[in-house]
């Protein structure tokens, strides 16, 4: 593959201790440094060092019913982000921020605030929470409809963006002699008058270095996919058979136009979480290991809360039992999808269906030596089901280690990934334009330059 050919890109999910369920229990993990900034940095550092696009964090805003065996609660995103911005100079930092129970001006002045802190490495991972116990924690009631909560989000991201160009990118004049520090005729009120919010403006923080942040989207409901095509740079995905991950990114390609935009502007990015050995039986060895310390009642509370049945009440070496259908399904209904289909297609008793679910809670979990990993990789990118991958280590620091220092070079060899980085912000490292201030008139949107160089 020669040096211009198209490369992918690769995000690594950073989740406590790991993201198999019983990382926890594994003697080369740290459950009691998942507070330490140290942890972190060491991750980031490892990520950058094998010149992965970025970082992504998780969050929920909930603990939920699984604290006796496990629970995926953490670091607050912005705060550990912006922590981590200076510890290092060129990885994306990616967090997860619900538009459910939050309210554009904060979220947009944050974001903004990370991007100047990181110089340009900011992206924003945008969900519309679906649990209980996250309303429980706000107003005690359930939460919103899943089409609601898209309307939602939709009106949040467009104040936000909002936000993001009422600043231009020259307003800071800083003329000393004349006593003008900004351009007021350039800082604009928004003045946003909507169905969910009322916004005046302007955001209390300049035009960032890229614009606004890089805008991620886990979700690949209808409704998820057709926000990610109206407005997401990247999707983060899961998919568990190559035909299943060519049909979504067909899919969702196939529906830019409508939008006026280009496959090249949107980024599709499954997860997989790779279990590495030296020999494929003994990383199958080591996937069942990792299985075998999983605990029984956390498996089936966490696929109950996926398909929407309490499992306890049936045998966990018998079948599923008839599932609801999708339109009954208020919380994830992709997901949901997912593991009716899984379970249907491999006839998966509810105890293999928690294995299964261990490492990746429906992300492809694949066993393997590092060079089918990079099989696995490229398989996918070079026939039309992926543009990069979401990394999934199953334990940290190990996992992370495993695949920065061994798959990522044998990726390397093949001509698939960088060896140093092109670009200093995450919008460069994923191939993707700076954003024009839709509040200019086109024809200076059109005129506008880069952030450098208008810079003094």
């Amino acid at each position: 593959m020669g040096k211009n050919a198209r490369k992918l890109h690769l995000n690594v999910f950073l989740m406590s201790v790991g993201h198999h369920e019983a990382a926890w229990r594994r003697k080369d993990t740290e459950p009691h440094r998942v507070t330490d900034i140290r942890y972190f940095t060491k991750l980031a550092q490892i990520a950058e060092q094998a010149k992965f696009d970025s970082l992504f964090l998780a969050d929920g805003l909930a603990i939920g019913r699984n604290i006796r065996h496990g629970t995926m609660s953490g670091l607050e995103p912005f705060t550990l982000l912006s922590a981590l911005a200076a510890v290092t100079e060129r990885i994306g930092l990616i967090g997860t921020v619900s538009t459910t129970f939050n309210e554009p001006f904060h979220v947009a002045r944050k974001f903004a605030s990370l991007d100047h802190i990181s110089n340009g490495r900011a992206g924003w991972n945008i969900v519309t929470s679906g649990s209980d116990f996250e309303a429980a924690n706000f107003h005690g009631k359930s939460h919103l409809e899943h089409a609601k909560r898209y309307e939602r989000a939709k009106e949040f991201l467009e104040v936000a963006v909002k936000l993001w160009d009422s600043w231009q990118d020259d307003a800071i004049v800083i003329d000393r002699d004349a006593g003008i520090f900004a351009d007021d005729s350039k800082v604009k009120t928004i003045d946003h008058q909507g169905e969910w919010f009322h916004v005046r403006g302007p955001l209390n923080v300049p035009r960032t270095p890229q614009g606004y942040p890089v805008l991620v989207q886990a979700g690949s409901s209808e409704d998820g996919k057709a926000f990610a095509a109206q407005y997401a740079e990247a999707i983060f995905t899961a998919q568990q058979t190559l035909e299943e991950g060519q049909q979504f990114y067909a899919d969702v390609k196939g529906r830019l136009a409508m939008y006026g935009r280009q496959p090249e502007q949107l980024k599709i990015l499954p997860g997989i979480c790779p279990i590495i050995a030296p020999t494929e039986s003994e990383a199958k060895e080591k996937e069942q290991q990792l299985n075998e310390l999983t605990v029984p009642a956390y498996g089936v509370n966490q696929l109950s809360q996926m398909v929407g049945i309490d499992l306890f009440q049936y045998p966990i070496d018998g079948p599923l039992p008839e599932l609801p259908p999708l339109e009954a399904i208020n919380g994830n209904k992709s997901r949901y999808q997912l593991v009716a289909d899984l379970a249907r297609r491999e006839n998966l008793s509810i105890r293999q269906l928690t294995y299964r679910l261990a490492g990746g809670r429906g992300h492809r979990v694949f066993a393997g030596t590092a060079v089918q990993v990079a099989d696995q990789l490229e398989e996918w990118f070079t026939n039309g089901a992926a543009d990069g991958f979401n990394v999934m280590p199953p334990y940290l620091p190990g996992g992370l280690e495993e695949f920065a220092q061994q798959v990522v070079p044998e990726l390397q060899r093949r001509g698939l990934f960088r060896t140093e980085y092109e670009s200093d912000t995450l919008r460069g490292h994923y191939g993707l334009s700076r954003p024009n201030n839709k509040s200019l008139p086109a024809a200076d949107a059109a005129a506008a330059k880069p952030f450098e160089e208008v810079l003094p």
